[in-house]
């Protein structure tokens, strides 16, 4: 009774986490069911913890309310033997209506020709078959005209994001902590259910996996790997958004690709699409962890070498592949919170400007900007119409938006004349990186999309691609420029570039700001390996270029500033790009700005130490921000304090660090 009951909650258990699956589950009911247009033999195939096993046990719970008898075999114990699938499946070739489940066949899959031609022939009257396997079924089920009717493929894909938070729902993880799982487990039932065990150190905790997580994960998906070659091969993999033998080779060399790249087209998680091979989403993301946690010099070393093979592969391509390649570069940074989205759009079109878009380009202008922005733009259709591309939709001709790339080698007079952007940075490069012979400039003048204008949109990452696409590919530029009215909502993205504010200019009451880099500081190969290092700091684009003091911050801002500052320590890449940057925190003129500001915070830091309460602080904002525990929950145990006395001595800690900050700047901690 009791081992019954036990039986039973497990079978009930299972049957509530199954979510979704309603296609695959409707074709094995309707076989379980006896329905007369329903396939004898049902092929399961997907990757590893994809759901293949949970849908075997729900066939089995059906064949057993259809009163059938069901015979379940794990193909991973039989090596590859026919006769141990005759010795195993004895019973459905002597009882009709018998339910053969066979799962992991593909332990077995040189077996499956027999399997189809032999045995199952064998079969009593009435019985049916579900396999489970990693791997597809051949075409000879489809093309055999017998087999054709009595046989139905089911290739079992990943959840959906509503599927996936409904498996976690039904696992009882609250409803804050389920988008971070459903972004990592890429629809995984397997990688959800995994998450989902994960206990929770703090009630706000971001979720991450654990080491543990990872090895069963990487277990169970992947399984055991033939050699290191073929480890570092998927690794690739994981990081790039698809792999080309090309960029296998750049990355492996050439012995291990011709080892290796055959043996990744055909395992079961990773798809060959026409650009080439694809990893499942969840696979991608426990590799990519995995290696994370596990080694980290050697997940910078991969995504490094990547970004670099992506650069030859873009400086390689045709004008219009050279766009998705450079959207491929830029998945490598898809997790830095870009304001720019690396998916490809193709409903937007990238064409050259022609004669007849003129008259439309110019309106376009005027209502994005004013009259003396088009007249600018006028100028340079003139001047240079081939530095300009214009986007339209799929199958229209009317431009919806257009950008411009122009070269520049000496400063004629027509043009700063024409032009009070290109003016002023004539002026700023006479003055700071004067160009030498041979060398130019280019600048993207304009982008321009009315209604939107220069926000986060498809056409603007279109625009950004063709804007990477032409640094990365034209030689000889020495110094390079970029045009934005919003500077607060692109600053931040731009500074972790390696750009800066160099000019702003009012062109007809509209005041447009200038950024830049010198590319003979860092060329751009360099820049390309540089910008994939996790912590490297972004290279200042100009010698002695730093924002200037700005007045001073309110005090809402310059907390919020330092509380980022401490969030950011130990991660170069942002805190670079600091609001405090621009506080009196760094002195007028420093060469080093980063540098004077983290001088300044440590000095603040160790100026609270003056009475007892400062030196709580002290040690509070030291142990949180300053070394490696994890957690807040881990900080306060390495204090030795309570969890919630923790928390307030943290909360002074900060009170008390911004005041000291203020006084630094001059300012009154009270103001």
């Amino acid at each position: 009774m009791g081992a019954t009951g036990l039986a039973g909650r497990l079978a009930a258990a299972r049957a509530g986490a199954l979510v979704g699956r309603e296609p695959e589950r409707d074709v094995l009911d309707r076989m379980l069911a006896g329905a007369a247009d329903a396939p004898l033999v049902a092929y399961l195939h997907g990757p590893g913890g994809i759901g293949k096993s949970s849908l075997l046990r729900h066939a089995a719970r059906q064949a057993e309310v259809a009163g059938r008898r069901v015979v379940h075999v794990d193909a991973r114990f039989l090596d590859a033997d026919p006769r141990r699938i005759e010795e195993a499946a004895a019973l459905v070739c002597v009882e009709p209506g018998a339910v053969l489940l066979i799962d992991s066949f593909e332990h077995c899959q040189q077996l499956e020709p027999w399997l189809r031609d032999t045995f199952l022939l064998r079969l009593a009257e009435g019985a049916l078959v579900v396999l489970a396997s990693r791997v597809a079924p051949d075409t000879d089920w489809t093309l055999d005209p017998g087999w054709a009717p009595l046989f139905a493929e089911l290739a079992v894909r990943p959840l959906d994001a509503a599927q996936s938070d409904a498996l976690l729902a039904s696992r009882g993880v609250a409803a804050e902590r389920r988008d971070a799982i459903v972004a990592f487990a890429g629809g995984s039932p397997l990688a959800l259910s995994l998450a989902a065990s994960v206990p929770v150190e703090a009630p706000n905790a971001l979720w991450r996996p654990t080491g543990d997580v990872l090895t069963t994960l990487v277990e169970r998906l992947v399984g055991e790997l033939p050699s290191a070659a073929h480890r570092r091969a998927l690794e690739v993999v994981a990081r790039a958004y698809v792999t080309r033998e090309s960029l296998l080779r750049a990355v492996l060399g050439d012995e291990d690709t011709a080892t290796v790249f055959p043996w990744l087209r055909q395992l079961p998680y990773v798809e060959a699409t026409p650009e080439g091979l694809h990893p499942h989403d969840a696979v991608r993301a426990t590799l990519e962890a995995d290696l994370r946690w596990r080694d980290p010099e050697r997940y910078e070393d991969v995504r490094v070498r990547v970004s670099v093979a992506c650069l030859h592969a873009v400086r390689a391509a045709s004008e219009h592949d050279a766009l998705l390649r450079v959207a491929e570069w830029m998945f490598l940074f898809r997790d830095h919170g870009d304001l720019y989205d690396w998916h490809v759009h193709p409903h937007v079109e990238d064409t050259a400007l022609r004669p007849e878009d003129v008259p439309d380009v110019l309106r376009l202008m005027t209502e994005a900007e004013n009259a003396a922005s088009a007249t600018a733009v006028a100028h340079w259709a003139r001047r240079q119409p081939q530095g300009f591309r214009v986007y339209r939709y799929a199958g229209s001709a009317t431009p919806i938006g257009f950008m411009a790339v122009l070269r520049l080698e000496a400063a004629l007079p027509e043009d700063r004349a024409a032009d009070p952007v290109v003016d002023q940075v004539w002026g700023f490069v006479e003055a700071v990186a004067p160009l030498a012979p041979g060398e130019h400039l280019g600048i993207r003048r304009f982008a321009v999309q009315p209604g939107a204008h220069q926000r986060p949109s498809p056409l603007m990452d279109l625009i950004s691609r063709r804007t990477i696409a032409a640094e990365m590919r034209t030689r000889g530029r020495a110094v390079t420029f970029t045009v934005f009215e919003d500077a607060d909502l692109w600053r931040r993205y731009l500074a972790d570039a390696g750009m800066l504010e160099v000019v702003a200019v009012d062109v007809g009451g509209r005041r447009q700001h200038v950024f830049g880099r010198d590319w003979r500081r860092q060329p751009v190969e360099q820049w390309v390996e540089h910008r994939a290092r996790a912590l490297a700091e972004p290279v200042a684009g100009w010698p002695g270029t730093v924002p200037a003091p700005t007045d001073d911050l309110p005090r809402a801002a310059f907390e919020e500033g330092v509380l980022e500052a401490l969030r950011t320590w130990r991660n170069p890449r942002q805190f670079a790009t600091s609001v405090l940057l621009r506080s009196r925190l760094v002195p007028p003129g420093s060469t080093d700005p980063v540098a004077d500001l983290r001088d300044a915070v440590t000095t603040a830091l160790d100026a609270l130490q003056v009475d007892p309460a400062g030196v709580k602080a002290h040690e509070a904002l030291t142990a949180t921000y300053f070394t490696t525990s994890r957690t807040h929950k881990a900080t306060a145990r390495r204090l030795g304090l309570p969890y919630g006395t923790y928390r307030r001595h943290l909360a002074l800690a900060k009170e008390r660090l911004v005041d000291q900050l203020l006084r630094q700047t001059g300012s009154s901690p009270e103001a």
